[in-house]
């Protein structure tokens, strides 16, 4: 990433409606910028998880995805901050553009207790047009087949009751229109007129459904990756 691009990241000072308002609004930028930091290094570059920065000699910046799941021992770091890191990063953080796509990222890949236990995928399907544009194109339902064939947990994003998620519903969730998604729990007789799930009974039971097996192999997939690798921060 050049210095023209990172001060650009950086340097604005922005702020979130969204935190105070409750409706969405568009994010400001204040009049004045702040300086680039002269108290460490910037290293600029390009890695797969996308830009990053050296903020001194032991701390670099990371970016990704702004899905993700935290383990409970990682999320207990990040409230006790033993070591003062992620009060440190988030107060760096602070008023930047996409910080939700940098936190988490640069605590995980900063700290030598969590460092490479990351797996870097957030199971999502999303396209982008061509040339992207601020957020992903709508999927719908010229994308449905390669949306399955993925094996992606999540989809994003989707235009409210599109005629795609009902072909959802349909085809993998096998969910009756407003009816709730069927489980191994529902043990009320299926019929056009009655809905199984009106009578239910382990709410703990879980039965693999048909999609199982292809998400089961994406996961494996992401883990193969994350065993090759000995640097999952890059």
């Amino acid at each position: 990433m050049s210095t023209l691009l990172l001060a650009q990241r950086i340097q604005p000072i922005v702020v979130d409606p969204g935190l105070y308002l409750a409706r969405r609004t568009q994010i400001f930028h204040a009049t004045e910028k702040r300086p680039m930091p002269d108290s460490f290094t910037v290293f600029t570059g390009i890695c797969d998880l996308g830009e990053y920065a050296l903020l001194n000699n032991t701390l670099s910046c990371f970016s990704g995805s702004q899905w993700v799941i935290l383990s409970r021992s990682f999320l207990e770091y990040c409230i006790l901050g033993w070591d003062n890191l992620p009060r440190t990063l988030l107060m760096y953080v602070n008023n930047m553009i996409l910080s939700q796509e940098v936190y988490f990222h640069s605590v995980i890949c900063n700290s030598p207790e969590f460092k490479n236990t990351t797996v870097n995928g957030d199971l999502r399907y999303m396209v982008w047009d061509n040339p992207p544009r601020m957020e992903p194109h709508s999927l719908n339902l010229s994308d449905y087949d390669e949306m399955i064939q993925s094996g992606a947990a999540f989809g994003t994003q989707f235009e409210k009751n599109d005629a795609v998620l009902d072909m959802v519903d349909e085809k993998i969730l096998k969910r009756g229109r407003n009816r709730a998604a069927p489980g191994a729990w529902c043990t009320g007789r299926k019929s056009w007129l009655m809905d199984p799930c009106t009578q239910w009974g382990d709410v703990n039971v879980l039965k693999p459904g048909p999609r199982v097996k292809k998400l089961e192999e994406s996961v494996s997939s992401l883990l193969d990756d994350w065993k090759s690798q000995s640097n999952q921060c890059r």
